[in-house]
């Protein structure tokens, strides 16, 4: 009988494999033709001087399409914005998303509108945001912004946000918080109701403040979440280019320009592939190893 029956279990195992088997040959066929194929293309192309002519010859370089990247002074102006965009924009949007999300979770009546509202951004075009946005910061008593700023008093004369580096690049990080800060929010208050009430109960009998409660409980009882969110919002600014080409266009000068604003320059203006794929994997390296860097902090502090 035990006998009959492991057979019958082996069988029924190898049933099921049979089942699943073509799904899982289907998708590691697509994996190995869109993800797998491209990714190994593109590291061996940024080793070459690549060309898209038919029966040209890509001619092995080594690492000079990298040495090039690392010299180049627009390159380095691209990174600098990048990774200021990722300093800004981050704990900009995580810090208003918690601040949202504790005080939307506290709001008895109409919590459905005050999260719709702050949402509404997230499910707002990319292309129409950033045309708002441009707008809204033109230059002279045209924008929005500075027609506001004259009429207080604020200012004496229109400032040309968009015709300055970095009052160019202020406006895209306010874009940048502003886009994603109600997807941390709808985050932040998920979590906030994996959070026991009888903890903040104890402590206002123990005469805790409000201010206390934020730093002492709600921190550190969404910490996992909060790594969670870093490392999406991290992934994120580094991909960041639709509002960049829309709002500034890299200027003034390429100024503005960021990693992948760069990139698609060197590729599709330039036409440069090599040198265009050398970036590409400097920025697959640098996301992994950010990603990396915080999935053993985020397993220390579990532990």
């Amino acid at each position: 009988m035990q006998y009959q029956g492991r057979k019958k279990a082996i069988r029924t195992g190898i049933t099921q494999w049979m089942r699943v088997l073509p799904f899982i040959g289907v998708s590691l066929v697509l994996m190995g033709m869109f993800v797998f194929y491209p990714l190994f293309r593109n590291i061996q192309i940024s080793f070459s001087d690549y060309d898209v002519i038919g029966n040209s010859v890509n001619q092995y370089v080594g690492l000079r399409n990298y040495l090039q990247m690392f010299r180049n002074s627009k390159w380095q102006i691209s990174l600098r914005n990048t990774l200021l965009y990722t300093l800004v924009t981050v704990p900009g949007q995580m810090f208003l998303g918690l601040l949202l999300a504790c005080l939307i979770d506290r709001v008895s009546k109409g919590k459905n509108f005050f999260k719709v509202v702050t949402y509404l951004p997230v499910i707002t075009s990319w292309v129409v945001a950033s045309l708002i946005f441009k707008y809204l910061f033109t230059s002279g008593k045209a924008g929005l912004v500075n027609y506001v700023l004259l009429s207080l008093k604020v200012v004496s004369t229109p400032i040309s946000w968009l015709q300055n580096e970095w009052t160019a690049n202020l406006v895209l990080w306010l874009f940048g918080i502003w886009k994603g800060v109600g997807w941390v929010m709808v985050i932040y208050l998920a979590a906030l109701q994996g959070v026991a009430r009888d903890i903040y109960e104890a402590a206002e009998i123990d005469g805790v403040s409000k201010l206390q409660n934020f730093i002492y409980i709600t921190v550190p009882m969404v910490r996992n979440t909060t790594m969670y969110l870093m490392t999406v919002l991290m992934i994120g600014a580094f991909g960041a280019y639709i509002h960049v080409m829309l709002i500034t266009e890299g200027g003034p000068l390429g100024s503005t320009n960021e990693l992948m604003n760069y990139l698609y320059d060197s590729a599709f203006s330039k036409f440069n592939y090599g040198y265009s794929a050398a970036q590409a994997v400097f920025m697959g390296i640098a996301i992994f190893a950010l990603t990396f860097i915080q999935r053993v902090v985020q397993k220390e502090n579990i532990n």
